[in-house]
């Protein structure tokens, strides 16, 4: 059966959509309807990514065994890139890298840049990150923040690389939080669609079942992290985002 293709609603539909939870940040709506969003950015606080050390010197590693080719598609990220393991067979004919690290945030990933971005000079970076930012009680203008960051980031060393960022999903677990991930995702959408080297890839819509909830056929016991079905689908959505060699 050929899937139907997925589109993200205007932003009033996001906000407004039954499916979608209410934003109860009042200004923040106002920053979307009127555009004020720079005046609304928050500072990212100071954030320590010495946990990852240990997994980040694993990469380096792995790097220093076998280093992926130049050119390839990066995929970097939270748990759910690190519990992508069937990476490669999903995206047969390219040169796909997982640099996942479980439970990281955005700026874990602008902090490391230098050691799991940089050296494998990919044309493409696949990021999901957001997720954990929120449960972790950042704001959605924090995420934008962060996200702009990494982007200002990358690009300081690699101009030519696409960015793609997949969308917060919605999850059984932290449903509470859907509001806010749901504000960051129009934010980050609005960004992307400003830039043509950036791309927004919604797994958002298609995460939700007919009762605007999230699929528990799509997730794992523990309501939050994906099973193959869940990568199945995130496979399809993503596959059309991902840039070939000319």
């Amino acid at each position: 059966m050929k899937l139907k293709p997925f589109f993200l609603p205007k932003r009033e539909a996001l906000l407004d959509s039954p499916r979608m939870p209410l934003v109860p940040n009042t200004l923040a709506r106002l920053s979307l309807a009127c555009g004020l969003l720079p005046l609304l950015q928050a500072v990212a606080a100071d954030h320590d990514s010495s946990r990852w050390e240990k997994t980040i010197v694993q990469f380096e590693a792995a790097d220093r065994k076998l280093m992926p080719q130049p050119d390839g598609v990066l995929f970097i990220g939270s748990s759910s890139i690190r519990m992508w393991k069937t990476l490669k067979q999903d995206f047969p004919g390219l040169s796909v890298i997982n640099r996942g690290f479980g439970g990281s945030q955005i700026a874990d990933s602008i902090h490391f840049a230098g050691r799991i971005v940089y050296p494998y000079k990919p044309r493409q970076i696949v990021l999901y990150a957001g997720d954990n930012d929120v449960a972790a009680g950042k704001s959605p203008e924090t995420v934008l923040a962060d996200f702009q960051k990494f982007v200002k980031t990358v690009s300081a060393k690699l101009s030519k690389t696409r960015i793609s960022f997949i969308a917060i999903k919605p999850s059984i677990r932290r449903w509470k939080l859907s509001g806010k991930m749901a504000e960051a995702n129009v934010l980050v959408h609005d960004v992307c669609a400003k830039d043509k080297r950036l791309d927004y890839i919604d797994i958002w819509q298609p995460m939700l079942g007919d009762d605007g909830k999230p699929r528990p056929d799509l997730f794992l016991g523990d309501g939050l992290h994906l099973n193959a079905k869940g990568y199945a689908l995130w496979t399809s959505i993503v596959k059309p985002h991902l840039v070939r060699r000319e």
